[in-house]
């Protein structure tokens, strides 16, 4: 039986960039570029016409812009997988990204190889950070390296409960904000304790605000 094929959603203002990425993905036969958007407003409109399964976006473009859109687009689309293809440099906004509900972030001047292999990871459910990024971090803190490690292993649905976790919400709220029940709730903060090998809420949000920069 044949697989279905990835549906993609590209949103970028630069022509170049489109072009770019649909010349990367046309050999590619596991993926479908299903359409393109060049502004915030697109981005909705395409989203809830296509459910696409993966978006490509820039993070500022006409219309939508930062961290805080990303979130809006997460808000009122949880299911679709964002991979963050931006201008912005990585080390600045890529755990902000991450953090905002993002499952990945490459710059543009990544290469070829690393953008195929950050799409191809975020489409398995993967949560994609550049190894250099890591690197950066190690040199820096190593306690702080080894809480993005595990970071990075969290599913998309599991940042998006610490996220809400992180910003007071009770289990009450966060079930209704993701449209699932309160047990569910229960069990990511379970989850969520024991990948992040923390023993206590307070612990759970310390951790989780420690990629928030800026």
């Amino acid at each position: 039986m044949k697989k279905d094929k990835v549906k993609i959603l590209i949103a970028d203002h630069h022509p170049v960039t489109l072009k770019g990425i649909g010349c990367m993905l046309k050999k590619k036969e596991q993926y479908q570029i299903i359409d393109k958007a060049y502004n915030g407003n697109e981005i909705y409109l395409k989203l809830d016409q296509y459910k696409p399964d993966v978006l490509i976006m820039e993070i500022d473009m006409p219309q939508v812009s930062g961290i805080n859109a990303l979130r809006g687009i997460k808000s009122y689309f949880p299911d679709v997988r964002v991979l963050i293809f931006s201008t912005h440099p990585e080390e600045i906004y890529a755990l902000r990204a991450i953090k905002g509900g993002a499952a990945g972030y490459v710059p543009k001047t990544a290469s070829t190889k690393v953008f195929l292999k950050a799409l191809k990871k975020i489409t398995k459910g993967g949560i994609f950070l550049n190894e250099d990024l890591t690197s950066t971090f190690t040199s820096r803190n190593v306690g702080e390296t080894s809480a993005l490690s595990r970071y990075k292993k969290l599913s998309s649905r599991e940042i998006e409960v610490l996220n809400l976790l992180s910003k007071g919400k009770r289990n009450k709220d966060i079930a209704k904000a993701l449209d699932i029940n309160e047990k569910t709730v229960s069990t990511y903060k379970t989850r969520l304790l024991k990948k992040l090998k923390v023993d206590n809420l307070a612990d759970l949000i310390h951790q989780s605000r420690m990629f928030q920069f800026g």
